[in-house]
């Protein structure tokens, strides 16, 4: 009788609570313990923000460091005044303006080398003046290569052979003896623009760069050497990637037989008189 009378309790109530369980209802199963976005405003001080309400979507650092990045060197640019040119010889100058008024190096940046100054201006492919620097150059005057003068040892270039060239050269970034990456200028010739060597310490290449004449500017075997943080900082960071133009004038050819398109610059320059035929023709 006792056994019949607890079934019939157990029936009653369910399973969960013979066990000594809570019983599962429908609303237990919407409690609002679960999480959900709250619509309420955080608790002030002192009290406990929901995990989701007080979570936020991590900022896009990287895109917003490259955007003001590239917003403060709009800035930089348009607040930086622009270099003071620097006195040139009439032969820097001519070579300057036929470049800027033809835009002969195209898209490209390019440099004005004065062998006989022995200094380097830096122009970026819209003409702007970047910098001058001095220069170490061939120790043998004149303005061509030696006939196979890039396939010779050094040890076998005679001081007559160690000539910088002059002329117009499209000059790229590559690889010269050692894994050194080098702007070279003529790569048949073996004629490069790098930074300053330092290993002769007897040739003081660096003190040679820093004297205040070009005087003593002719140490190399031909290759063209400047201070490696010019280097560094202002050419290789331009000419790396798609390289550039290298304008060297000469020591003794005339300017015109180097660069015949120069007797054009009175045509190109801004506010010249039309060509006029000679009464000859």
């Amino acid at each position: 009788m006792a056994a019949a009378v607890l079934g019939l309790i157990a029936g009653a109530i369910g399973p969960s609570a013979a066990l000594g369980r809570a019983p599962l209802s429908d609303k237990a199963t919407t409690s609002s313990t679960v999480a959900k976005p709250s619509s309420r405003k955080p608790a002030k001080a002192g009290g406990k923000i929901p995990a989701k309400a007080s979570a936020k979507a991590p900022p896009k650092t990287g895109a917003k460091t490259a955007a003001a990045r590239r917003a403060a060197a709009k800035v930089k640019a348009k607040d930086t005044p622009p270099l003071p040119e620097p006195v040139r010889s009439e032969a820097a100058n001519r070579v300057i303006a036929w470049v800027a008024s033809s835009h002969d190096n195209g898209t490209l940046p390019y440099i004005v080398i004065d062998k006989q100054a022995a200094s380097l201006s830096l122009f970026d492919a819209a003409g702007t003046f970047l910098g001058e620097t001095p220069v170490l150059l061939g120790i043998g005057v004149g303005d061509d290569s030696t006939p196979g003068v890039g396939s010779k040892d050094l040890a076998e270039i005679g001081p007559a052979e160690r000539t910088t060239p002059a002329g117009r050269f499209v000059a790229k970034f590559g690889r010269a003896f050692g894994h050194q990456r080098v702007l070279w200028v003529d790569y048949a010739n073996s004629v490069a623009l790098h930074a300053v060597i330092t290993t002769h310490k007897k040739e003081r290449r660096v003190e040679r760069l820093l004297s205040p004449t070009p005087d003593d500017n002719r140490i190399s075997f031909g290759c063209i050497n400047v201070g490696t943080s010019f280097y560094t900082k202002q050419i290789r960071s331009r000419f790396l990637k798609a390289g550039g133009v290298v304008y060297i004038l000469p020591d003794t050819k005339p300017l015109d037989s180097v660069f015949p398109r120069l007797r054009l610059l009175p045509y190109l320059a801004p506010g010249a008189p039309s060509a006029q035929p000679s009464a000859q023709d």
